[in-house]
């Protein structure tokens, strides 16, 4: 085993599997000479050379534009959006050519390409730099999205991601990238599409993706100590969605919470509780709670910022709410 920071397991991941096959390689703004804005590609210009490592210019449509050919004419680009609010730039691209050319094309082209980068909060990066994209991009049939909530799933999804025929999103988090754990030295790869219990429980299902899955293990913790015991789901997948998880757990808990970085309406959130009404309404013992990012362009004031944010306090709020209804 390792000790290492997410950042790191996204590099081991990007490394591996550019040794692995030729046509993996990497492009986007600073991934290259300065070795990345969070140094995710630290060290691999020098590994790999300037025509497999490409720092592009200031025009995510131009660059995302290139990496849709190049995977189209069968290399598998690594896109990297330095933050996946700059993807609204790109957006013709990701919308109307990578995740419908195999679609328009009647089978013949594939677009086997992995777009990635930050995604959600930071630390006081204000509106413009704060977006949860997963809920805009899950609206679109063709691309799977895939977001880890630390290192381990990071390396195994990203991996599985870039060896994928389809264009996947892989969204990482900012407020992450410094966190360490343990994970194996040799390969490993994890299966897209499916959720991961995280934490077996008998009173209350917590379902999270990304970094809120960070926060709900210390709900859980939180819950444990006045004797409730949470399920916690890690979704890992936000597209394909794994609702016979989801629903497993429900059916054995009877109460279930959805937490979600992003906006709640129409978010994520608001499709897992649609999925699970469909699966089994009659399993559950209280309305489905949602904690969400509240309707507001994301603050620069960091005290407005984490009023604005889900919180610990306010998905402890809420399970607690939740199962007062009963």
């Amino acid at each position: 085993m390792q000790l290492i920071e997410m950042r790191e397991a996204i590099r081991q991941a990007i490394d591996e599997e550019m040794t692995r096959d030729s046509t993996v390689f990497i492009m986007g703004e600073e991934v290259a000479e300065y070795n990345g804005a969070y140094k995710v590609t630290k060290g691999m210009l020098d590994k790999y050379g300037p025509t497999r490592v490409i720092d592009t210019p200031i025009s995510e449509n131009g660059f995302a534009g290139i990496g849709v050919g190049a995977a189209m004419t069968g290399l598998r680009p690594i896109v990297e959006f330095m933050s996946f609010n700059f993807s609204f730039v790109a957006a013709d691209q990701i919308i109307s050519h990578a995740c419908k050319m195999h679609y328009m094309s009647g089978g013949r082209f594939s677009v086997p390409m992995v777009f990635r980068g930050p995604n959600g909060a930071a630390a006081q990066v204000s509106c413009q730099h704060s977006h949860c994209v997963e809920a805009i991009y899950g609206n679109l049939p063709g691309l799977i999205i895939i977001a880890p909530s630390n290192a381990y799933n990071a390396k195994g999804l990203l991996k599985s991601a870039i060896r994928n025929n389809n264009p996947v999103l892989f969204l990482e988090s900012e407020l992450l990238y410094n966190d360490k754990m343990e994970i194996p030295t040799e390969e490993y790869l994890l299966p897209i599409g499916k959720a991961n219990v995280v934490q077996e429980g008998s009173d209350i299902t917590l379902v999270a993706h990304g970094r809120m899955v960070k926060l709900c293990r210390q709900v859980c913790e939180e819950l444990a100590s006045r004797n409730i015991s949470a399920e916690l789901i890690d979704l890992q997948t936000i597209k394909p969605l794994d609702i016979d998880t989801i629903a497993e757990s429900v059916k054995k808990t009877n109460f279930c919470v959805l937490v979600e970085e992003g906006h709640i309406f129409t978010g994520i959130c608001a499709e897992v509780a649609c999925e699970i009404q469909e699966t089994c309404f009659d399993y559950l013992d209280a309305p489905i709670g949602r904690v969400c990012q509240r309707e507001t362009p994301m603050p620069y004031s960091k005290v407005l910022e984490k009023e604005t944010l889900p919180t610990v306090e306010r998905i402890l709020s809420k399970c607690l709410e939740t199962l007062a209804k009963e």
